[in-house]
This record gives structure tokens, C-alpha cells and sequence, in this order.
């Protein structure tokens, strides 16, 4: 593809392939409906965030719009800086300006994880620097069924298993938001091909010991047998829906029964005790969050223990979260234990 023919393709908006037309189209009205400026976009030299960077930079003939690119080296390969190198000569071709950063914290423990949470401290504190309210990443539709299939073997519940959203707080500042959830990655190698001409391989996306690399080679005799992706992503989009009308119907039943008092939070036990199991186990969740903000919501023997627990006539006090509850008039009580 030649130089002239990839900026026809920017320009037009893919308009001379209906599928890839359709996939801008679709990136457009998305951005367009978080008005904003100017965005961080994520890269890492891989086939999806290339065509991430092509499709911003295409958005930005249509609307004035300010988009950083940036990559992160997690500096843990021997060649991770050339490869950097090589990735932003590449963006240089489209007149795509990209910002190395280089990590310099030793990861050798739950790499994957470590290096994701190293990632985004890098990408949110420049955002920080320079005023940026959203970062974009290349997530796809294959991406999304992975995390269902992980989630589902851990014993995932409804949260879990409606998978990543497609925005989603970083911090109080910034929001990761994917525009890409429902685009599968064939079309994504199709766009880094037409305009950049080639992409990077991670070879850490074939390390066996990994388990989201395990469950991605399940793609193709999943597909063979007839399960389908496209149909799996539906599934996730049902039960994301699913878990909307729930979190309306909770948000509801939060606001009936629980308030806060200076340092306490108050449960109306009268009303909490008709509640059914379950959203006994969400509101006990939801109390403990607005007293700790990074508490993340449980569904452990803690719980379950701490629900049992609090029937019983001779229940004094019991501590979850570094919580404690306890029982003040007609109110299930609880407050952080530095209190």
C-alpha cells in the first residue's frame, strides 16, 4: 500500500471498504459522544492498537481533535527498546507522533499483572501532566470473549462475567474508554495492514504459561465445534444488560435502607432482614464501599459467614473489610476499624 493511498484511506474514512467503513463509523459515534478535545491513546505495536492509531488519526479529518500517543517499554525483554523504536518509526509514516516511556521498576513476580498495573500508573500520570480525561485503548471483541471465558472458569458471577466495560475509571480523574469491544480483530489486522503496511508480534501472547494465552488457542476448535465468538459476545452483551437492570434495582434499594451518620454507615435492619440472600450480600458489599473506596465487592466465606452470622439472636460484632459491624437500635451499624 502505498503512502498516497493510506492518507486516500485516512482521509475518506475507509469509505472504499464497506466493512472497514462501517468499523470507523461506528469508532466515530463513539467518540463523538464523549465530546471531548483530546485523548491518550495507548499503543503497543500489535495489530489492534495500530488500527487504534489509524482510526484516530482518520477521526481527526472529520473533527479537530488532540490525540497522544504513547508506549510504555515494561523494559523486561533484552530487545524492548529497539522494538519501541522501530514501533514509532512506523507512527512517524502517518505523521503519528508517539511518545516512548520507559519503565524502570523491576517486574519478575505475576508479570502479566504486574506489568498491566505498572502500565496504567504510567499512562494515568501523564494523562495527569497534561490534562487528559480519557485514555484509549484497542480491547476487542476477542479480547472480551477471553475475559468471559478466564472469569468464567474461576466461578465468575454476574459481574464477572459481563466482562469489561466499555468505559471504566482508571481514577478520579481519568476513564479508560474502548471503543473497540465489538470489533473483531481480523478487521483490526486488516486496517494496520492498509496503512501501516505490517505490525509487531508480542512474544509473550504465545507463552503456554499464561492463562489468557491458554484460552486464546481455544478460538479456533471452539470454532471448529460451532461455538461461534460473535454468538459468545452476545451472551456478554446480554448479561451486561442483565447487570444494568440489576444495578437499577440495587441502587434503589441502597438508597431505602442504608445511610450514613459522621463515621458510620446504618443499615435499616428490619428492612435488610426480608431482603433475599443475595442482595443481602450486595448491600453488605456496598456499605463497606462507602466507607472504603477501594474495597472491591466479595462473594467469599467471609461473606456468607458475616450474612449467617448476623440472624443469630447472641450476634455482637463481627469485622469484614476492615469494618466492624454491629448492631445499634433498629440498625445494623458498621465503621472502619481505625475509627
Amino acid at each position: 500500500m502505498s503512502k498516497k493511498n493510506s492518507n486516500v484511506n485516512l482521509k475518506n474514512g475507509f469509505k472504499d471498504y464497506n466493512d472497514l467503513s462501517a468499523i470507523f463509523l461506528n469508532f466515530k459515534k463513539k467518540l463523538d459522544s464523549l465530546k471531548k478535545k483530546k485523548y491518550l491513546v495507548a499503543v503497543s505495536g500489535g495489530p489492534d492498537s495500530l488500527a487504534l492509531a489509524a482510526l484516530t488519526k482518520a477521526y481527526t479529518f472529520c473533527k479537530k481533535t488532540n490525540f497522544y500517543y504513547l508506549l510504555v517499554d515494561h523494559n523486561i525483554r533484552k530487545n524492548s527498546s529497539q522494538e519501541a523504536q522501530k514501533v514509532k518509526s512506523l507512527l512517524k509514516k502517518e505523521y503519528l507522533n508517539l511518545k516512548i516511556l520507559l519503565n524502570k521498576k523491576k517486574i519478575t513476580k505475576n508479570i502479566q499483572a504486574e506489568a498491566r498495573n505498572v502500565r496504567y500508573h504510567i499512562l494515568t500520570s501523564f494523562c495527569k501532566k497534561n490534562n487528559i480525561k480519557v485514555i484509549l485503548t484497542a480491547h476487542n471483541l476477542e479480547d472480551q470473549v477471553e475475559t468471559f471465558l478466564i472469569r468464567l472458569s474461576r466461578g465468575s458471577g454476574l459481574k464477572g462475567l459481563s466482562a469489561m466495560k466499555s468505559q471504566s475509571k482508571v481514577n478520579n480523574q481519568v476513564s479508560l474508554f474502548r471503543p473497540l469491544l465489538d470489533t473483531q480483530k481480523q478487521f483490526l489486522i486488516k486496517i494496520s495492514k492498509i496503512i501501516f503496511g505490517k505490525y509487531f508480534k508480542d512474544p509473550s501472547n504465545k507463552n503456554q504459561k499464561y492463562l489468557r494465552t491458554k484460552v486464546r488457542n481455544l478460538k479456533k476448535p471452539l470454532e471448529n465445534s460451532g461455538i461461534k465468538y460473535e454468538k459468545i459476545f452476545k451472551s456478554i452483551q446480554n448479561l451486561s444488560q442483565s447487570k444494568k437492570t440489576l444495578d437499577a434495582y440495587l441502587s434503589k434499594i441502597f438508597k431505602e435502607i442504608i445511610k450514613r451518620s459522621n463515621n458510620e454507615i446504618l443499615i435499616d435492619f428490619k428492612k435488610y432482614k426480608d431482603l433475599n440472600h443475595d442482595i443481602k450480600i450486595a448491600v453488605v458489599n456496598q456499605s463497606i464501599k462507602q466507607l472504603k473506596r477501594n474495597y472491591y465487592d466479595l462473594r467469599s466465606k467471609k461473606v456468607e459467614n458475616l450474612i449467617s452470622s448476623l440472624d443469630k439472636k447472641n450476634f455482637k460484632n463481627s469485622t469484614l473489610g476492615g469494618c466492624i459491624f454491629f448492631k445499634k437500635g433498629g440498625y445494623l451499624c458498621l465503621k472502619s476499624e481505625k475509627c
